[in-house]
């Protein structure tokens, strides 16, 4: 080799070297910055709201706190960071509760107990709540790590059901941010971004953004949800918490684990006397109309009865009282979508029976779709059924994926040969039982 030669590669080499340097330098500075951006944020933790019902929590608060469980790990993993799953509970002698909350996935409690806070008046739960959200103590004991400039929580969740949906409504209305309500997928991500208004047409990065999933109408296609901050300098402000409700029976609760610790605090609630002038003095919880549990077999229609509404509902009529089986409908059927008798609407187009992300999650022994294609939203309600039957003329449809049985044909075609059949079986029972009368039963 020259020395040319040998002058040319420990130029390269140094040269290499300074590059290396440079970067590594770089990649510091970023990692200086993400850490000085963490320890200066303002938003801390995810707050799941539980909800409770004398005395018991509501299974879908166990299971937001499972998810949340899920989140925060892997957020904490990805950013380097020690942020918390926090779960608060209102209510009336609701202090056991707390434990059981830890034991399945919080990191800390925070509830009140109090009296006042018996049955759920929305507009006290709403001030207590924002109260609790707000309120930097908690968090000296809880995160003492990012105490100092903790104004709210980073992401909160709510149980998309009759309470949750009008309580976080309000309580995000309070606090002055956006929510996305029915969610069932959750991701936080980075995300690069850019729109008229928020960030002035540039593309810029949002940091640990919560993206709430939904399927839409047609239950085929997601939407996704942002909450985003303006940082648009001529209208710039920041929408904190990140909130949503969740769908129950979406995600599974995590086991109970004793050997979990945690804080729990107690929040003493400040009321506002004008708001305790509504008292509710007592209550009767109206059993569910439809019980679908109490039936080891379920027939659901759906759109696929279009061809002749009424006849079709009355074969699956038929079909269900020769099986002992309950009807449900899936979620465009309870729209309405097709001109049938006011004694048909009432008793099968009804919200009751919907089956689905929006109604009942089920599990029977047998369940048949009938003329149900298979949306998301329709499948996360009964998947976990121990054996599945579909009848649908498309053969590509997406609920062949999720059947043990899959019949290619129209309703009118299928049912009156189906039920035949169960007649026949019927009437060889009754004569093999001496001629009594047995009910057939799946």
């Amino acid at each position: 080799m020259s020395l040319n030669q040998i002058n040319e590669n420990m130029n390269k080499t140094v040269d290499q070297t300074a590059a290396l340097t440079k970067k590594k330098e770089k990649d510091i500075a970023e990692i200086d910055g993400i850490n000085k951006m963490n320890q200066i944020s303002k938003y801390r933790n995810l707050y799941v709201i539980v909800e409770q019902l004398d005395g018991k929590i509501i299974p879908v608060g166990l299971e937001m706190l499972s998810e949340a469980r899920r989140l925060i790990d892997d957020f904490n993993k990805k950013y380097s960071l020690n942020e918390k799953v926090i779960a608060v509970i209102l209510g009336n002698g609701i202090k056991d509760l707390c434990k059981e909350l830890i034991y399945r996935g919080a990191d800390a409690v925070i509830f009140a107990d109090d009296p006042k806070l018996q049955y759920h008046i929305n507009k006290v739960y709403t001030k207590i709540i924002v109260q609790i959200a707000t309120n930097t103590k908690y968090i000296e004991k809880i995160s003492p790590e990012y105490s100092k400039e903790f104004k709210r929580p980073r992401y909160m969740f709510f149980a998309a059901d009759s309470t949750g949906r009008h309580l976080s409504s309000t309580v995000l209305a309070e606090l002055e941010s956006g929510l996305a309500s029915d969610i069932n997928k959750l991701v936080i991500e980075d995300i690069d971004f850019r729109h008229e208004h928020k960030t002035k047409g540039q593309m810029l990065k949002f940091e640990k953004t919560l993206m709430m999933y939904r399927p839409d109408f047609s239950g085929f296609l997601w939407t996704t949800i942002l909450c985003l901050d303006n940082k648009n300098p001529e209208i710039k402000r920041d929408y904190h918490p990140q909130a949503c409700s969740i769908i129950p029976g979406v995600f599974e609760p995590l086991e109970k684990d004793k050997s979990r610790t945690g804080i729990i605090e107690e929040h003493i609630p400040e009321f506002d006397t004008k708001d305790l002038e509504i008292r509710v003095l007592s209550r009767n919880v109206l059993k569910e109309t439809i019980d679908f549990g109490s039936h080891k077999t379920i027939i659901s229609f759906g759109r696929g009865i279009k061809e002749s509404p009424e006849e079709n509902i009355k074969l699956i009529e038929k079909l269900a009282k020769l099986l002992n089986a309950e009807i449900g409908i899936s979620l465009p059927i309870s729209k309405k979508p097709f001109k049938l008798s006011d004694k048909m609407n009432s008793l099968y187009i009804t919200p009751e029976r919907v089956i689905g992300t929006s109604g009942q999650k089920v599990e029977p022994t047998i369940y048949i779709a009938l003329g149900i294609s298979g949306a998301t939203q329709h499948l996360a309600g009964m998947k976990n059924s121990g054996f599945i039957i579909a009848v649908n003329p498309d053969e590509n449809a997406p609920i062949r994926d999720e059947c043990d049985v899959f019949i290619k044909g129209r309703i009118e075609d299928v049912l009156p040969i189906m039920i035949e059949e169960l007649e026949r079986e019927n009437m060889t029972q009754t004569k093999e039982e001496g001629g009594s009368a047995v009910v057939g039963t799946v």
